[in-house]
């Protein structure tokens, strides 16, 4: 993939977040909350003041600080090992897109629009950015892992191929040096018999 298609999936992350804010501000402003499956599902409009699902509120400052540096370097590192770590890249552009698009709301708003109420296990109210950072990470450390246990195989597998050359080579040596000794005895043996025959033809 060219460096611009990373830069694009950043990008389509950014325009789906901030499209669907921008929806569940017009649509659920004087709503409590809007149910898409009853208990377990629902759309509340809530102001973040805090970090991804709505951890460490009133610290804007803290995550403005941590963003910037995030959306500064993360374009370098996909630029550096686009063409070695293609996946890993996807991952980081799904990443960088969530982190510029609460970066937006943080900067215009002062806060951050969440609006994705996942009520079966009581979890924290998120939007599609937060969605997008989340799956982004999770899939770039299984990757990570993944990618460790295949190098570490490749790594293993190598020096045991080296291991049995170098095996092969010193067999091949002690052959050569068996070969060599029994040439050398047959030498011997000949040079005795035809000394044997020149003394008997002496007499």
């Amino acid at each position: 993939m060219t460096l611009i298609l990373y830069y694009l999936i950043a990008a389509a992350v950014v325009v789906i977040d901030q499209v669907t804010k921008r929806l569940a501000v017009s649509g659920l402003s004087g709503i409590e909350t809007y149910p898409l499956i009853d208990g377990v599902l629902h759309l509340t409009y809530v102001e973040n003041t805090g970090a991804a699902f709505g951890m460490m509120k009133d610290s804007r400052w803290v995550f403005m600080v941590v963003s910037a540096a995030a959306i500064i370097l993360l374009p370098i590192v996909i630029a550096v090992y686009r063409k070695r770590y293609p996946f890993a890249c996807v991952c980081m552009a799904m990443i960088l897109g969530g982190g510029i698009g609460n970066m937006i709301d943080r900067v215009t708003l002062g806060y951050v629009v969440d609006f994705i109420d996942f009520r079966l296990i009581h979890f924290a109210v998120f939007n599609g950015a937060d969605s997008f950072v989340t799956v982004g990470e999770i899939m770039l450390v299984v990757y990570m892992i993944l990618e460790f246990i295949r190098e570490s195989k490749a790594e293993r597998a190598q020096k045991l191929a080296a291991a049995a050359d170098g095996d092969g080579s010193v067999n091949d040596a002690v052959t050569d040096g068996d070969n060599d000794a029994d040439t050398d005895a047959d030498a011997d043996t000949n040079t005795d018999s035809e000394a044997d025959e020149t003394s008997g033809d002496g007499k």
